[in-house]
């Protein structure tokens, strides 16, 4: 199997405000594959798609319940300190949830944590340690 991740699935409660959150707090656009049964947005090589929690727990035979940390974060890396702090900026005038401003981090970034409408956590971080390219997909290193 090769090392890759072709779309990202979220399971929301409310598809119509999800979607409008995405669009209207983050500036994302939809693609044309979307319909009013599910929603995707194109990253840089990677599809977000948004689908209603129960009918994506349908299709995964789980159950759809569940509160609390997800055991997951997502991550919009910038390219420099003061980036991150343009984004919160941003995303706080927009009402965004906030779960913890950014500040110096132990691994030696700078990264503070928002949340969408079903509480699914985006770092927003800049890691020194990370090269991005000019579409912001990280450079392997030799």
């Amino acid at each position: 199997m090769q090392p890759r991740v072709t779309i990202i699935g979220l399971g929301v409660q409310d598809l119509k405000a999800a979607t409008t959150f995405y669009q209207e707090k983050f500036g994302w656009k939809l693609t044309n594959a979307s319909n009013e049964n599910i929603s995707f947005f194109q990253l840089n090589g990677v599809l977000l798609s948004l689908y209603p929690r129960e009918k994506l727990a349908e299709d995964a035979t789980v159950n759809p319940t569940g509160s609390g940390f997800k055991g997951f974060t997502l991550a919009y890396n910038t390219r420099t300190k003061e980036e991150v702090d343009e984004v919160f900026a941003d995303l706080s005038s927009k009402n965004v949830k906030i779960v913890k401003q950014p500040e110096q981090v132990f691994w030696g970034g700078y990264s503070g944590y928002v949340a969408d409408l079903d509480d699914n956590l985006w770092e927003i971080a800049y890691n020194p340690f990370l090269e991005l390219d000019a579409e912001g997909n990280t450079i392997e290193e030799a």
